[in-house]
Formats: C-alpha cells, sequence, structure tokens
C-alpha cells in the first residue's frame, strides 16, 4: 500500500459520480424527467447508482491514504487524524442537512425534551455527508485488515441490518427516513467495502488480472443482487386476490415486508422478476417489500447490486484512463473538488428552481439543467484555478 500520487481513474470515476449527482438531483422531481432518471424506491433506476457509486470511492480511498499515513506518521496518529475528520464531516453534514422546525413555541419544545427534539431532526442529518462519516467510522477497526477480514465484515453488517428491518426498522426507515436513516451505515458498508477491495486489486493485485477480477467481481455482484431482488416476486397479488389483494391496507408496504409469512411462501412461487432499470408493477400487483431494490429503504439487493454495477462502472475507467490514457477535465474538475460540488450544487439547484415549476415543459427543463450544472461548474472551476479545494 506504498503508492503515491494520484490515480486517474479514480479521481474520473468520482467526477462522473459527481455529474451524475448533478443530473439526478435537479432533474428528480419534475414531471418531464424520464424514471429512470429519478428515484422510486422500488427498483434500481440510473438515479440510485450514484450514490453507491460515492461509497465505493470513498472506500477506495479510504484504504488508499490510511494505508499511505500509517506508513509515514504511524498508527496511532493515522487513527486520530481520520477520527478527527470523519467527526468534522458528520459536524457539517448537521450544518447542511437542516432539522425541521421542531416546536413553534417553548411549551411544546419543553413538552418534547431533548430526546423528542433529537428525534424530530434525526431523519433530516442522517443524508449522504452522515452516512459518508459514520459509515467510514463503523469500517475503521478493519480498514487495515485482508480481504477475507473486510469481506465477512460487510456480509455481517448486511446481515444485522436484515434482522433489524424484520425486527423493526423497515416500517420506521419507510416513513420519512432518508437512505436508510440511522442504522444505513449498516446497508452502505456494502459499497465502501467493494471500494476497499477494488484499491487491493489496483494496487497490490497482478496487473495481468486486474480488468478481469473487476468486471468478474462486479458482475457476480449484480447477478447475485438481482437475483435477492427475485424475492419481490412472493408480494406479487394474485389474480384471486387483485380486489383486496393488501396485506397491510394501512401502509404503503406488505404486512410481512422482510421475512414472507408461511401463507404467501405456500401461495407463491419465487421466480425471476424484471431485470435492473425496468420499472416493476404497480403497488395494486405487486406489494411493497424489504426485497425489491430501494435506496431509501437500503435493502440488501439495491447495495449488492449497486456496488458490483460501481466496480464493473470502475473497471471501465480503470482501462480508459489508466490503459488509454484519456481524461475529460470536466471530469477532473468535479472528482478532485467533489465536497465542494456537494455543497454548492444544492444551493445553486435551489436558486434556479426557484423558477420551475414540476410541470414545466422538456424544454424548459433542459434549459433550466444547462444553467445550473454550467453555473456549478465556473464555481468549481474558478476554485480549482485557484488551487482551492475542500477537503475533511
Amino acid at each position: 500500500m506504498a503508492t503515491t500520487g494520484r490515480i486517474e481513474s479514480l479521481d474520473q470515476f468520482r467526477g462522473y459520480t459527481v455529474a451524475g449527482m448533478f443530473v439526478v438531483n435537479f432533474l428528480g422531481s419534475f414531471d418531464a424527467t424520464p424514471v429512470v432518471l429519478t428515484h422510486q424506491n422500488n427498483f434500481c433506476s440510473y438515479a440510485d447508482t450514484i450514490m453507491p457509486q460515492f461509497f465505493f470511492a470513498v472506500g477506495f480511498a479510504f484504504r488508499l491514504t490510511f494505508g499511505r499515513r500509517a506508513q509515514a506518521e504511524g498508527l496511532r496518529r493515522a487513527y486520530g487524524h481520520v477520527v478527527r475528520r470523519l467527526l468534522g464531516l458528520a459536524l457539517v453534514a448537521l450544518v447542511i442537512y437542516e432539522a425541521p422546525t421542531v416546536a413553534d413555541n417553548w411549551d411544546e419544545l419543553v413538552a418534547l425534551g431533548p430526546l423528542g427534539a433529537l428525534q424530530m431532526g434525526v431523519k433530516s442529518w442522517f443524508q449522504t455527508l452522515m452516512h459518508i462519516a459514520v459509515t467510514s467510522l463503523w469500517i475503521l477497526p478493519v480498514i487495515r485488515s485482508g480481504p477475507a477480514v473486510r469481506t465477512l465484515f460487510a456480509i455481517g453488517s448486511a446481515a444485522l441490518f436484515a434482522v433489524l428491518s424484520h425486527w423493526f426498522y423497515f416500517e420506521w426507515v419507510q416513513r420519512g427516513g432518508i437512505d436508510g436513516g440511522v442504522l444505513g451505515f449498516l446497508a452502505w458498508t456494502t459499497p465502501t467495502i467493494v471500494g476497499t477491495l477494488a484499491c487491493d486489486i489496483l494496487v497490490d493485485g497482478d496487473s495481468s488480472r486486474r480488468v478481469v477480477r473487476l468486471f468478474g467481481w462486479g458482475t457476480l455482484l449484480m447477478l447475485v443482487g438481482w437475483l435477492l431482488s427475485c424475492g419481490s416476486s412472493l408480494y406479487d397479488v394474485l389474480p384471486e386476490q387483485e380486489s383486496g389483494g393488501d396485506s397491510n391496507p394501512a401502509e404503503n408496504w406488505a404486512a410481512d415486508p422482510v421475512w414472507p409469512s408461511g401463507k404467501r411462501q405456500a401461495d407463491h412461487a419465487l421466480r425471476p422478476i424484471e431485470p435492473p432499470f425496468v420499472p416493476p408493477p404497480g403497488p395494486e400487483l405487486r406489494e411493497e417489500n424489504f426485497w425489491m431494490m430501494s435506496q431509501r429503504s437500503a435493502n440488501l439487493s439495491y447495495h449488492v447490486f449497486a456496488a458490483g454495477a460501481s466496480l464493473a462502472l470502475f473497471g471501465v475507467f480503470y482501462i480508459a484512463c489508466d490503459g488509454w490514457g484519456w481524461r475529460l477535465g470536466l471530469f477532473r474538475t468535479l472528482g478532485t473538488n467533489a465536497l465542494v460540488g456537494y455543497v454548492l450544487h444544492g444551493i445553486v439547484g435551489n436558486a434556479v428552481e426557484r423558477f420551475m415549476p414540476n410541470d414545466s415543459p422538456g424544454w424548459y427543463v433542459a434549459a433550466g439543467f444547462l444553467l445550473y450544472f454550467g453555473v456549478t461548474y465556473l464555481f468549481i472551476r474558478k476554485l480549482e484555478r485557484d488551487g482551492i479545494y475542500l477537503k475533511l
């Protein structure tokens, strides 16, 4: 892990991911936007591939930079540096992700109490930056471990998340949670650990087998993720049930969303479902459940598939950038100042969207997007030209 210097494929991959974030976060709220560019939380759309790619890049860079720092400064200083940075990132998240107004007057605030007030804010705070901070702290004990230990850690985290989801958490996160909510770090561990394994492949692996391993493992993970999502077929509404097939009328999801009941298993046959990027049947034909790919509920099928897609896509960037010498200035600018891009894109987007109703026609949405993307890029490009980079 003694490699020095920047890895061009990682910078370009990260820049592509930032650009993709600009696209889906701006366009996602407009009626004219194709469904594949929006978060539907019942299948894996293009929009749903972006956030896991950030965690993949975080895991890759974490494994690489921690190894360098540990060699240069010693383990104690390296661990201290990482903890301080991640706590700083969590503090930034608390400031950026504003909590809703918890009380309209003092009496209401007193009645809520400290715990009640925190519960009002916690769902807003746990978004991308907070998830990155907490997930990185969670995997810190194994960041120097071998591939087998890190893989088992990811599997154990995913299994724990599934158990907690079955116990109570799926219903909690469905009621206003964002990207997995407060326990989302258990799920986001999967793409992050896969990123650390990709780092091993690139830095320590046999150069003649790197491409095969990136694409091979990426394809396998995507297949496993899709196979897990086929559990959704057990939640199809049968023809004889269509007039009253909702097992949980009080909510938008099935009464047994994680572990199918014995009756459901007896009445349904497990079968292949739609491939990723293809919308499933509507809720009147398939009840919402833990096994359909969803960024909101952060379920297993979604994270395993998206981690594999990230690994395979990184393989494309590895061939193009490190093999053929391809570079794109746009991706360089965005990839080397990703935190600035994340903060600025929301500010610029909010300013532009004030003049854009949700039912705006396609040409108007496209014009607004180009304005928003261009202004955001110019800000980041100016900082790059001045040598200003925001890192935590």
